[in-house]
């Protein structure tokens, strides 16, 4: 139960309250004065307002570091994962078995490695047969190609210089190729005048007969000069 507040007029009459009455009566002190005292100071506020915000801010600190933890599990859920670990467990053994092996015949893979190889023959195991023919044909093929691939090695220092003659020889052949077409044009349009000129001379032959029969003279016609023209442009 909260303790009755001795300034308060309204509780019981005590020594405090009676003076505070008599204060009141004689106008010393007024009723504002009293509501303004029974206020909280702002300093206290701003206290607790700090506590709150320093309690949100461990929650939130708090929160994110679940949020990781879920996270992190969430990531390392399929490493975890009981058949991963038995897949890992069972490589983990078969290497350990491997390993224990070769120790228990350590003496004599020793002595195998200390004897010459000269003349002797690998045993291959039948299952490793097609890629043993697979890996002869590639060895093959490369040993053909060997020496393209050091010729094309040598050449890379002169890339820059066979670039260069390459740019070269493309402008002349474009020069060609526009020659060429200038060329063929001249020659349509050659043809086209022998065709005109070929199509006159039929007609010309023919009016000169028809005048030697009849015995006249006719004083050359222009169309004979304008052929003959033609022609020699032509030529």
């Amino acid at each position: 139960m909260a303790a009755a507040n001795p300034w308060d007029p309204a509780t019981a009459p005590n020594a405090a309250g009676l003076l505070l009455g008599h204060f009141i009566t004689s106008e010393l002190v007024t009723e504002e004065m009293l509501n303004i005292s029974k206020k909280s100071t702002s300093c206290f506020v701003n206290f607790s307002r700090l506590q709150q915000i320093t309690d949100i801010q461990a929650e939130i600190y708090q929160k994110n570091l679940e949020i990781e933890l879920l996270s992190l599990e969430k990531d390392a859920a399929d490493v975890v994962h009981p058949s991963f670990l038995a897949q890992k467990c069972h490589s983990l053994q078969s290497m350990n078995n491997h390993l224990e092996a070769v120790l228990k015949e350590k003496r004599s893979l020793r002595q195998r490695l200390l004897k010459p190889m000269c003349q002797g023959n690998l045993p291959i195991e039948a299952v490793y047969h097609r890629y043993m023919v697979h890996l002869l044909e590639l060895a093959v093929t490369f040993i053909e190609r060997l020496e393209d691939h050091l010729e094309t090695i040598r050449n890379i220092p002169h890339l820059d210089a066979d670039l260069k003659k390459m740019s070269t020889a493309l402008a002349k052949m474009d020069i060609l190729v526009t020659e060429t077409e200038e060329l063929a044009e001249n020659i349509l349009k050659w043809r086209e005048q022998q065709k005109e000129v070929s199509s006159y001379i039929p007609k010309i032959l023919a009016e000169k007969n028809s005048l030697h029969k009849h015995d006249v003279i006719v004083p050359p016609l222009p169309l004979t000069s304008k052929v003959n023209v033609q022609t020699i442009n032509a030529k």
